[in-house]
């Protein structure tokens, strides 16, 4: 299935064009596109989430590097003179996906390779890298799609959470891309979309893709989950995730463990989507993963209605970590990798 939700876009030449983004924040009552031109509006961009999802982060940080290198040349200077800079400012928005420093370090290296090159030259060969990025990240999701439609079974009802779509890669999906091949080979009866409080990425986003392709998709709230498992109405889930370490252990979107705990008492499937470039094999394991911790407004706030009382504690991490023995398989594009993982995700990149 082609989705039409495009979330990055790049538009123009090397030397002129713009990086255009879909506003995720106003979704789904509005559908805004925002024109960038600098490295720092794209830096607040991933930081306000207005892009968000590992992937699509990853490609707008690239995106990024290329307005840092038209910024130097304006200057007459070579991107490599302001690249470490430019890497700073883009890194330190968003700590827990892994894919915004695995797209750095790959732009790191392609500038060092420009050192030789006009500045121009170089700005050309960085576009071409991002673009590289942008369309490998689409390749990637479509064949993540077809390992992962393999394991869902005919009349899958599958329970998914925050958002894995188009939204949150170059155009396709990771957990929503296994979902959308399964559904076009007709495997899928139903989507369950769980709200995933605190940013309702599954309310605003998920649901908002599958309407928007005619796939199925029943809303419920984060604390239904284990009710509708109990009753036997979810055959199986599957995420995305923003980091997995060496072993196995999946960070993804907070609420993500509870799916998995709760998969594993009543014996139900539980999936992860992980593009490669989300694989952190320099990490061990799950406790070393860096855990975002956002504003407590995005707890105690819906929009602009407060919930909570004012002078109260809130916590707000952003993400949780998944323990390997509680995931049945990772999907990627090269494969899908089961138990031991130190083993089959190395061998993933052997």
């Amino acid at each position: 299935m082609k989705t039409e939700v495009t979330p990055v876009r790049w538009l123009g030449d090397a030397l002129t064009g713009y990086l255009e983004l879909l506003d995720q924040t106003r979704l789904p009552l509005e559908e805004v596109q925002h024109r960038y031109t600098t490295h720092a509006g794209v830096g607040e961009s991933i930081r306000a989430m207005i892009i968000r999802g590992a992937p699509a982060i990853g490609i707008a940080a690239a995106y990024g590097v290329v307005f840092g290198a038209r910024e130097a040349a304006a200057q007459g200077l070579h991107p490599a003179a302001t690249f470490p800079a430019v890497r700073a400012l883009l890194a330190a928005t968003r700590p827990t996906a892994v894919n915004l420093f695995w797209a750095l370090d790959r732009m790191e290296r392609t500038v060092e390779a420009t050192a030789h090159l006009t500045p121009h030259e170089a700005i050309e060969r960085l576009h071409a890298e991002a673009q590289a990025i942008y369309h490998e990240d689409i390749e990637n999701n479509l064949a993540m799609g077809r390992h992962g439609a393999a394991l869902i079974p005919q009349g899958a009802r599958i329970l998914t959470h925050c958002n894995t779509g188009g939204l949150a890669t170059g155009g396709y999906g990771t957990a929503l891309g296994v979902i959308r091949c399964a559904w076009d080979q007709g495997k899928v009866e139903m989507v369950y979309a769980d709200e995933t409080r605190p940013y309702l990425q599954g309310a605003r986003l998920t649901a908002w893709e599958l309407r928007k392709d005619n796939i199925p998709v029943t809303l419920i709230t984060d604390s239904m989950a284990a009710f509708f498992m109990q009753q036997g109405q979810v055959d199986l889930v599957i995420v995305g995730t923003d980091r997995t370490a060496a072993n196995g252990d999946v960070a993804n979107k907070i609420g993500t463990y509870n799916l998995a705990v709760l998969c594993h008492y009543h014996k139900i499937p539980f999936y992860v989507a992980a593009p490669c470039s989300t694989i952190d094999l320099a990490t061990p394991d799950g406790a070393a993963i860096p855990i975002e911790e956002r504003s407590a407004r995005e707890v105690t706030h819906v929009g602009e209605r407060q919930l909570a009382p004012d002078g109260i504690l809130v916590r707000h991490p952003a993400f949780d970590v998944t323990p390997a023995s509680l995931v049945t398989g990772i999907i990627t594009e090269r494969g899908v990798a089961r138990a031991p993982y130190n083993a089959s995700l190395a061998a993933l990149f052997a």
